[in-house]
């Protein structure tokens, strides 16, 4: 059998080019998934934001990038084309130190304004905002906006798997313009609406998502949580959970990598290592019908609650919602890639049920 069918990846933006980008975003929110999905969207996008004259704006948080980023490329042409371009460039990003500080004195030679590590924080989000002047916008300008859970690398994005949203939600744009003003002036971040970041909120705001439905599955209403993460460490997090498992909330967790939780009654754990790495991170809470869902750059680690700026992004749109609860449903079904964790902390093969591939399915059928 052929254990790696072609990967034959779909448009981001299918038979769309230059600003037909915009109003693709303006009219819904669009989901990408990588490798599924062609990266040429993203650098498409960023190369028409550098020539649109319409555009005065870019701002992108970059973690690790190619040594030859086309996207990197066409922030340094916007800058010369005398729009106001921000990068924030990890320096800190393990074995990608020589690289970053690389590009870093490229950029700035033309023209952008560069943040290396601010606040002496690691900052691991992944986040795009590009203003345009548009007379029917409010206030006369509008935000399009990607929040990612990977880098914004196209040579990775061809083996890691990895989710971003496509965005104009006001709320969320204004959350964007506060969280690059913090990162360049290091002034405190209030006031966001839609955005939960670390270090100051996403271990409170966690917790109180367990809470909840713990609160629920005590009053007989179901408690549900379902969560896809490359690393579960956290000390409070995990009791928090083995708190919920125990007042009854169904827990279903997909953790690729390190996990220091051990399953029990209504708390079960598996790990998806097949073709592609899993490296998106998606957190729902809620019963069927009613789930919150957020996608993040960040796992359940002490180091990602408190000593890097992360976001949780919260998904609004509904259609892509229903996608990404789907897809935790397929991550579940999947038996041909999946390891589940047993109580003594040994892995085992899923071989129950039907033979399903994950990684199969999606590159012929999501």
């Amino acid at each position: 059998p052929n254990l790696f069918p072609a990967l034959e990846q779909r448009e981001i933006f299918p038979g769309l080019s230059g600003t037909a980008l915009f109003k693709a975003i303006r009219e819904k929110d669009i989901l990408c998934h990588f490798p599924y999905h062609d990266f040429a969207g993203i650098t498409e996008l960023i190369r028409t934001a550098a020539m649109d004259e319409k555009v005065v704006a870019l701002k992108m948080t970059l973690y690790r990038v190619s040594k030859k980023s086309p996207i990197l490329e066409a922030l340094a042409e916007a800058a010369k084309a005398g729009k106001n371009v921000t990068v924030l460039l990890e320096v800190k990003a393990r074995f990608d130190e020589e690289n970053n500080i690389a590009w870093a004195k490229k950029l700035e030679h033309a023209g952008v304004q560069v943040i290396l590590s601010p606040l002496k924080l690691k900052t691991h989000a992944k986040l795009l905002l590009i203003i345009r002047k548009e007379k029917e916008a409010l206030g006369g300008y509008r935000k399009y906006c990607h929040l990612s859970t990977g880098n914004y690398n196209e040579r990775t994005a061809i083996t890691y798997e990895d989710l971003g949203i496509f965005t104009c939600h006001p709320e969320i744009g204004e959350d964007l313009v506060k969280i690059f003003h913090f990162l360049s002036s290091g002034k405190a971040l209030e006031g966001l609406k839609q955005l939960i970041v670390s270090p100051t909120m996403t271990r409170e705001f966690v917790l109180k998502k367990i809470d909840r439905e713990i609160i629920r599955s005590k009053e007989g209403k179901g408690g549900r949580i379902r969560a896809k993460m490359n690393s579960l460490i956290d000390r409070e997090i995990i009791d928090k959970l083995y708190q919920a498992a125990k007042a009854g909330v169904e827990i279903d967790l997909i953790i690729r990598g390190i996990c220091g939780l051990i399953p029990r009654k209504n708390l079960r754990v598996k790990s998806i290592v097949g073709r592609f790495l899993e490296h998106s991170r998606i957190y729902s809470f809620g019963i069927a019908g009613e789930e919150e869902v957020y996608i993040s750059s960040m796992d359940m680690m002490e180091r990602n609650f408190d000593r890097r700026v992360e976001t949780l992004n919260p998904v609004l749109d509904q259609e892509v919602k229903n996608r990404l609860l789907t897809l935790l449903d397929l991550l579940l079904k999947d038996t041909v890639n999946s390891y589940e964790l047993k109580i003594d902390g040994s892995y085992a093969l899923v071989s129950q049920g039907r033979p399903f591939d994950l990684h199969s399915y999606l590159l012929k059928d999501g």
